[in-house]
């Protein structure tokens, strides 16, 4: 069955940069095993299926090479980038709301997933924590600083011996505008470190949010790629912003 897929820069108003996601609107959604094989076949970090509802909310899964999640950033930023900027989704996380600019910005209106403390795993290989804690999607590990966060190597083989799926590392941010760096690593999802994370800052923006004492934040996530992401608190709900920039079409043939 042919199938067309864009593909997205998203986070970033740069070809080439920020997390790219591959995003199929579709009529109806193939079985699960067909689209579960495109995302191994793309091998992105997220591809998004799409199904048009009208006026909405459209049906929206996101799949990464190995797996279906719950919950994407990225991927649904790239799907309302496609779809022209305002767009509503019914996921597996509930009914998620985006809304675009004339700039071509999009905010997104996400359930934020704040961490409580916790004793890091022994053998986890991350030195320097400060701080540790988990919620439901992400573990989070405060270092010492952006530095400590940016020289990282993490080894995937020891988060998954660990019991860990995904894990983020932050410390507070090095340059004028940025309130928290960032890196993500999902080695349980299949994506040993992911670019752009837009879920890990629901997490984010509840950690840093009442570290700082405020509600409106920047983070830099300082993967090879990079990418910004905007974060309002708004009670157990993060507005998340950014950009996103199409760069190819796919065509799968079979």
């Amino acid at each position: 069955m042919a199938l067309r897929l864009v593909l997205v820069d998203a986070f970033t108003d740069r070809p080439f940069s920020g997390n790219p996601a591959a995003v199929a609107v579709v009529g109806l959604f193939p079985d699960e095993a067909r689209m579960q094989a495109v995302a191994a076949e793309l091998h992105q970090s997220e591809t998004a299926f799409v199904v048009r509802r009208g006026a909405g909310p459209h049906d929206l899964r996101w799949f990464t090479p190995t797996t279906e999640v719950d919950l994407c950033g990225h991927a649904t930023l790239a799907a309302a980038h496609v779809l022209g900027g305002d767009a509503r989704f019914r996921t597996r996380s509930g009914v998620l709301s985006c809304t675009g600019s004339d700039d071509g910005r999009i905010e997104m209106d996400f359930p934020a997933d704040p961490v409580r403390a916790d004793v890091p795993p022994p053998d986890l290989g991350v030195p320097g924590i400060r701080w540790f804690g988990r919620g439901r999607s992400y573990a989070l590990a405060e270092l010492e600083d952006a530095v400590a966060v940016r020289r990282l190597d993490v080894d995937p083989g020891r988060m998954a011996a660990a019991g860990l799926r995904s894990l983020i590392v932050t410390a507070p941010g090095d340059r004028d505008g940025i309130d928290c760096v960032s890196r993500v690593f999902a080695p349980g999802y299949g994506i040993p470190e992911d670019p752009v994370t837009g879920s890990a800052h629901c997490t984010l923006a509840a950690y840093w949010g009442g570290r700082l004492g405020r509600e409106e934040l920047v983070g830099e996530q300082a993967s090879a790629r990079g990418g910004l992401v905007t974060m309002a608190l708004a009670g157990d709900r993060v507005v998340l912003g950014g950009r996103a920039v199409t760069v190819a079409t796919v065509d799968l043939l079979v």
